[in-house]
């Protein structure tokens, strides 16, 4: 029996859930399949399957036996690739999922340069706030901004992320810079009126009285405009309506381009992170390590979030 080829056929079997489907794949006859099956299950002296002429299942020693034979194959795959003539050749379909505003400015620009390095490698990119549970839903690694629960994935920082107070020209001219965060309750505010990483409103780092330390504190400033979407917040503060606090991967390339002016910065809070996330496995798939790496490389670049 050709083990490897034996466990390409069972993981084939398993994920499309019919010989007929496997079989047809490989372009072999579904009895061949079969009778790898039989092999494979005769060798190990276990149930895998339990095949049925309508449907396909696997047994509970079949569904621990996928998850070792798809990390095993992986594995296979991988050192295949690191010692081929063209070098380092990931492949595969790889399922990656970020933040929508983010995601749209900063991960999908560069999917498809991604792709041209790794022609191979075929792509899904979902855009979504909703915090997506990667191993339900089948999902490679993610894309998040800012703190992180407490959770079975593995993150990696890859860029630093601060929070910003921007207006444009034109608002600081007609209503003065603030100097103080105190001075906010004077002006206009442009807040968010739901969003649950804003509970406690927006953050400074204030000196204590008496002591040559700052603290960091949070302020709910008011104003006559609020808005739940980030991204309609962020267009009424580039045509001067108030003052936004937003994310410096959003404003830098306008605070560069003179667009937004931002103020406050010497109270300006310790700034959070962004991440890859991605679930706990010893032997990540080289696709998912090679899009990893991309992302740290392009946004440790200085010029990167000024490029917008």
């Amino acid at each position: 029996m050709d083990k490897l080829k034996a466990f390409e056929s069972f993981v084939s079997v398993a994920t499309r859930g019919s010989l007929t489907a496997a079989a047809r794949a490989e372009g072999v006859a579904p009895a061949i399949m079969g009778r790898r099956l039989d092999a494979l299950e005769e060798h190990l002296g276990v149930k895998l399957l339990v095949r049925t002429t309508r449907r396909i299942s696997l047994t509970n020693e079949g569904s621990a036996f996928l998850e070792d034979c798809q990390r095993l194959l992986a594995d296979v795959s991988n050192a295949e690739a690191s010692v081929s003539a063209g070098g380092i050749q990931a492949s595969g379909h790889l399922r990656i999922t970020a933040p929508a505003g983010f995601g749209r400015r900063h991960v999908a620009p560069l999917v498809p340069r991604f792709r041209g390095l790794h022609p191979d490698v075929t792509i899904s990119l979902n855009l979504s706030d909703r915090v997506i549970d990667l191993t339900g839903e089948g999902f490679d690694c993610a894309v998040r901004v800012g703190d992180l629960p407490d959770s079975s994935l593995v993150s990696v920082r890859i860029a630093d992320n601060r929070r910003l107070c921007v207006a444009a020209p034109q608002y600081l001219q007609r209503r003065g810079t603030p100097q103080h965060p105190g001075d906010l309750a004077a002006h206009d505010c442009l807040t968010l009126s739901s969003d649950a990483s804003q509970t406690r409103g927006w953050a400074f780092r204030v000196p204590v009285a008496g002591q040559d330390a700052r603290a960091v504190v949070h302020i709910r400033p008011g104003g006559p405009l609020d808005c739940s979407d980030g991204q309609v917040l962020y267009d009424w503060c580039l045509a001067g309506h108030g003052i936004a606090w937003r994310s410096s991967w959003e404003v830098e390339s306008e605070i560069a381009a003179g667009q937004l002016v931002a103020v406050l910065e010497e109270f300006a809070a310790p700034p959070n992170g962004i991440y890859v996330v991605f679930p706990h496995a010893k032997h990540l798939p080289l696709r998912v390590r090679l899009w990893i790496d991309y992302l740290k490389h392009h946004y440790s670049q200085p010029g990167f979030w000024k490029a917008g």
